[in-house]
């Protein structure tokens, strides 16, 4: 089907194509550095470090070892992805000349390529504290670590990566600064609210002081390798932490329930606390982080963000890690993805189905949610490529193979 066609057909259920193609494309989508290596970082350091539960699998040919090759990589990918974009950064890809710099003495300089890349290219940029892959995490804790010393540590890192972020807030704009630690117990937790006293108390040394322009987020996971028993940074700490000290909550869909999906949450946590920060992943029966699909769950969020009419206070960021697989590809494919979930949400007679819904007619509102699936949104996907200036169909895969056997190949 013709886009003319498309458009006719959404207008008679009072969908304006135009609009959501628009309102699409302008939607910032964070794209994630550590899906290019693995999520080995550019650190120069020594001693034993510990994963935080965090595990790539797969050995496909191609994985970038330096700044410059994630970069390079990128761009690539970037060409293939339609919108607007951001680049979310870990505080492990410091870029430190060679120099072994510790986390808690990293400074805007140690970041200051990553920074002009994104001015040049017109990204905004996002940052992360690496609160893992480290000798003191190595047991598993930081912020709630029971040795004062080390505690101190992480919180100078926060601290640190917060006033990186407000560097690149400078420059950039507003820089989202994420904070998610690993913190848990393996087996047999003795005392859990002792360990959440901790983080409370090391969340709020963090946050003390306000760095202009950054927006703090702080993350929950259920569980990670290595602490299957509790998480001390658990949904209900954070949902409250948020809403008490004023900061935003992120909700990534690999951290709940594998039943459980955080479109339910999403409208709730908009009515007491700003902003929320979405990490789009793919959990197949645990946080595996999957390349996101245009599946179910994502469709589901992308729809109750766009229906909460809060789209304002709402930032999205993708979180996946594959191995097994061309990495230009996962970007490509996980942030194509997004995209198209806001379009799809975009493209939803909402209108009609809330009046059905308020009228009491359930039965006209079960047809119009039925018949989402028989409506051209192929056709508004296609055009919103071919406005973007990027390839529709698996035409972008044939740019990816390029890239691999003149670029990836080499590398090992």
């Amino acid at each position: 089907m013709s886009y003319a066609n498309a458009q006719e057909r959404y207008a008679q259920l009072g969908v304006d194509t135009e609009d959501a193609i628009q309102r699409a494309v302008a939607t910032p989508v964070s794209a994630h550095c550590w899906q290019a290596d693995d999520v080995v970082g550019l650190e120069v350091h020594e001693g034993a470090t510990d994963s935080g539960g965090l595990a790539a699998t797969g050995n496909y040919p191609g994985r970038a070892r330096t700044g410059d090759e994630i970069r390079a990589d990128f761009e690539t990918a970037a060409g293939m992805i339609p919108g607007t974009l951001r680049f979310n950064l870990h505080a492990m890809y410091a870029e430190t000349g060679g120099k072994s710099v510790d986390r808690d003495e990293l400074q805007p300089e140690h970041f200051a390529t990553w920074i002009d890349w994104c001015e040049d290219r017109g990204w905004g940029m996002d940052f992360n504290p690496t609160c893992f892959a480290h000798p003191k995490a190595a047991d598993g804790l930081t912020l709630a670590h029971p040795r004062k010393s080390i505690r101190d540590f992480w919180v100078r890192h926060c601290i640190a990566c917060r006033e990186i972020g407000g560097a690149v807030a400078k420059r950039l704009g507003p820089c989202v600064v994420n904070i998610w630690v690993p913190d848990g117990q393996k087996d047999a937790t003795a005392d859990l609210i002792g360990s959440r006293r901790l983080l409370l108390k090391s969340l709020d040394s963090v946050l003390e002081k306000r760095v202009p322009k950054v927006v703090d987020t702080v993350e929950s996971k259920l569980f990670g390798i290595g602490v299957e028993d509790s998480t001390v940074g658990s949904h209900e700490f954070y949902l409250l932490y948020a809403a008490s000290r004023g900061c935003g909550l992120c909700f990534d869909m690999g951290h709940y329930h594998p039943t459980e999906n955080i479109a339910d949450k999403v409208s709730a946590a908009l009515l007491f606390l700003k902003p929320l920060l979405i990490h789009a992943s793919r959990g197949v029966r645990w946080d595996s982080d999957h390349v996101t699909r245009f599946n179910d769950d994502l469709r589901a969020v992308a729809d109750a963000v766009i229906r909460s009419g809060m789209t304002q206070h709402v930032y999205w960021a993708t979180d996946f890690f594959d191995a097994s697989i061309n990495r230009v590809a996962a970007w490509v494919i996980g942030l194509r993805s997004v995209r198209k979930a806001l379009l799809w949400a975009l493209l939803e007679p909402h209108a009609s189905a809330v009046e059905a819904e308020r009228a009491g007619d359930g039965t006209a509102k079960l047809a119009l949610a039925e018949l989402r699936a028989e409506l051209p949104f192929a056709a508004v996907w296609q055009e919103l490529c071919r406005r973007a200036d990027v390839p529709t169909g698996l035409a972008w895969l044939d740019e990816v193979r390029r890239y691999e056997q003149q670029v990836l190949i080499a590398r090992d």
